[in-house]
């Protein structure tokens, strides 16, 4: 078992052997202690490049990076850039490439990483890209549900919220697309459905019913994966303010679920999910949350020494 890329852009890119090996990597690098970790980055430079705001993407990469024995440069934000001075993307990662081993981007231009990757000398790893991907976050929901449940084929999982403009939802189907006997149950209200694109190309591997209602398939959920409404995406505001609250989940819907039911979300939330969720069985959004850290690990430590042409 190995990986085959050079660049983290698009979950789309990935093999079912590619997943495996990093869910099997971020295995490895969760039980690795801190005093043989910290050597695997000696000597590297990873650019951490956020054009656009980010709490858990960003820190855990930079925990990741650190935890390795890395060096991080880079910005939280596109303001103190060369990008307000009106550089173009591609002239600054042709330059940051020169600088470091690994970079890291988060953009908020659909394609943005892919345009990376193309002009990069060293690899581009994508930490989300406007509404399009989300990889890494893909790869950790990934790690998540394998640790839970012993396994990843055979769930029965729900979406739930803003599907329309979700990269993390995106991303998801198509990495789910590799998994045998999936049933994914899409809830959204009719305005941020699933993008019908997506739902083609991946309808032919997996089981896929589509709802408005949060408890008309609640029963039959092994997760209910929630996601907040992006009043960033909106071009609208007032769509936004007419759709914001549409779904929030409190403890009466753990009465309509099955043990060993559990939550997940990408975060941040806004009020989709009541705190009340918190301390019960069913939330594992802040352990998902925590998981993005090995998973980071594995993905630096995989990158580390590719030599792109």
């Amino acid at each position: 078992m190995g990986f085959n890329l050079t660049d983290v852009i698009s979950i789309s890119d990935f093999s079912r052997g590619d997943i495996d090996f990093i869910l099997a990597e971020a295995a490895r690098m969760e039980k690795m202690p801190r005093s043989k970790k910290k050597c695997l980055l000696d000597g590297k430079v990873v650019a951490s490049l956020f054009y656009e705001p980010s709490t858990r993407t960003r820190l855990s990469f930079e925990t990741a990076i650190q935890s390795l024995g890395g060096t991080v440069i880079g910005f939280a934000d596109a303001k103190v850039s060369s990008a307000k001075k009106g550089e173009s993307l591609s002239d600054s990662i042709v330059t940051v490439s020169g600088y470091a081993d690994l970079i890291v981007i988060r953009h908020s231009i659909e394609g943005s990483a892919r345009r990376a990757a193309e002009v990069s000398k060293s690899p581009i790893i994508n930490g989300g890209d406007g509404a399009n991907q989300h990889p890494t976050q893909t790869l950790l929901d990934l790690y998540t549900i394998k640790k839970q449940f012993g396994k990843i084929d055979g769930i029965k999982i729900g979406l739930l919220g803003d599907l329309k403009y979700g990269r993390t939802v995106h991303s998801l189907m198509y990495a789910l697309a590799h998994f045998k006997g999936i049933k994914v149950y899409l809830i959204a209200p009719e305005s941020l459905k699933m993008p019908q694109n997506i739902v083609d190309e991946v309808g032919n591997k997996l089981e896929i019913k589509e709802t408005g209602k949060v408890k008309e398939f609640l029963p039959e959920l092994d997760v209910l994966y929630a996601t907040r409404i992006q009043k960033e995406r909106f071009v609208d505001e007032f769509e936004y303010e007419q759709i914001k609250n549409v779904y929030i989940l409190g403890k009466s819907i753990l009465k309509h679920t099955k043990k060993g039911f559990k939550i997940m979300h990408p975060l941040p939330r806004v009020n989709e999910i009541k705190p009340e969720l918190d301390k019960t069985d069913a939330a594992l959004y802040f352990e998902q949350a925590r998981n993005g850290v090995p998973v980071r690990e594995a993905i630096l430590n995989t990158l580390k020494d590719v030599k792109k042409e």
